[in-house]
């Protein structure tokens, strides 16, 4: 008889997606059962629920491709005085994983019974989506999409076309971060083995910042970086729960791509499951899991299937951040000018998210400071070590430039 798994779930709301909503109603029911509720959260002044566990199917349904659903679906009504509220429907929750959902609520213009709806659609590995299109992994110069840009830059957006390229759909812009961790938790199953993820995130990343470099869509006419769609780029889900691992992993690496020797753009490395569709010269997602479960690391994996001089490289520039990582890690015992931007960037974020201590702006890494970047890094699902690595840098910039912008 199989035991009872438990996944996990937390909310964040948030408004204009940076300023926390406290006092937040998060009422969690079975999809479709609004009168029988599950649970029933609060957010803090963080705009953070508690951790709720949930139940969820047994881990050995996400470990080979059978035909039971690998994750039990919620949903989650979000509500609070002055606000659109919010219904996620069908949120996924995997064994043994944290899901994260964010919910950004509108103001409400109006006494209104308006209520924002988003419709989770299955994961990529479960439901049923059309293949990838075969493209060429390196595009060539001088043809549609001619390289315009000079250097391999991290975007601060991207515009998703939420369809095919001809289709009457949707633009949305998304962050570049966010939009990495939404595709990945759609395409990958969580609880594969940590090489496995990361191996898929940075195929993934290089896809993606080969459609910026090359400005694909843009030198086809088009007015957006990249679809939604699985015959063309990935699948991103408008409003999905994204994976705390997924998510940490994204934060740590989201400056690097995969290249070959020799050539600038990052390349478009192209996969399938592997399993419904085979992809002779291309990474499969079921065969990389299980060369993760061999103990094969990311660069080994991707190796595999791409060849034996594919390496991993970093971008030297992240758009729509004041200054780039010094480089080396800040800790207790630091000083310098790089201190004293942390300690400036936390104070302003302080005002919205009151729980981070305020800071004397001295350049001077001392105890104080490490508490602040360890309550920054508990609210923002960041390893809690109260050292400012790379991960933690450019999350506390970002944060910083949109509390700044909204003006709060």
């Amino acid at each position: 008889m199989e035991t009872q798994s438990l996944g996990s779930l937390q909310v964040r709301c948030t408004s204009l997606g940076f300023i926390p909503i406290e006092n937040a109603t998060v009422t969690v029911t079975l999809p479709g059962e609004a009168d029988n509720i599950i649970e029933q959260l609060t957010t803090d002044a963080s705009g953070l629920t508690e951790i709720l566990p949930l139940p969820a199917p047994p881990v050995a349904y996400s470990q080979e491709p059978v035909p039971e659903q690998p994750y039990s679906q919620y949903d989650i009504r979000v509500s609070a005085p002055g606000y659109e509220t919010a219904l996620y429907s069908n949120v996924e929750i995997f064994p043994d994983i944290l899901a994260e959902q964010d919910a950004t609520l509108s103001p409400l213009e109006l006494e209104t019974d308006e209520e924002e709806l988003y419709v989770i659609p299955p994961h990529v590995l479960y439901g049923d989506y059309p293949p990838k299109i075969p493209e060429d992994p390196i595009k060539p110069v001088g043809e549609t999409g001619e390289i315009v840009l000079t250097q391999v830059v991290i975007p601060e957006f991207v515009i998703v076309h939420d369809g095919p390229p001809n289709s009457p759909s949707t633009n949305y812009w998304v962050r570049f971060r966010d939009y990495i961790k939404n595709v990945a938790s759609s395409e990958i199953y969580a609880t594969w083995p940590e090489a496995t993820i990361y191996a898929n995130i940075l195929a993934i990343l290089s896809f993606t910042l080969n459609r910026v470099y090359t400005e694909w869509y843009r030198g086809q006419g088009y007015n957006f970086t990249i679809t939604s769609s699985t015959a063309y780029d990935h699948k991103w889900i408008n409003g999905r729960n994204i994976y705390a691992n997924i998510g940490v992993l994204v934060d740590s690496v989201f400056v690097n791509y995969l290249s070959y020797p020799n050539v600038r753009q990052p390349i478009l490395t192209q996969y399938c499951d592997g399993v419904k569709v085979e992809c002779p010269g291309w990474m499969t997602q079921w065969g990389s899991k299980y060369l993760g479960d061999q103990g094969y690391s990311a660069i080994q994996i991707l190796r595999n299937y791409y060849g034996d001089s594919m390496f991993i490289n970093t971008a030297v520039e992240v758009s729509g951040v004041p200054s780039s990582w010094p480089g080396t890690n800040l800790t207790t015992g630091s000083r310098g000018n790089s201190v004293r931007t942390i300690q400036e960037q936390l104070n302003r974020i302080a005002q919205a998210y009151t729980a981070i201590p305020r800071l004397a702006v001295d350049g001077i890494y001392g105890p104080r400071t490490a508490e602040s970047v360890r309550t920054f890094q508990r609210i923002f699902s960041l390893p809690v070590t109260g050292v400012v690595d790379r991960a933690t840098w450019y999350k506390i910039s970002h944060i910083f430039v949109g509390v700044t912008r909204i003006g709060v």
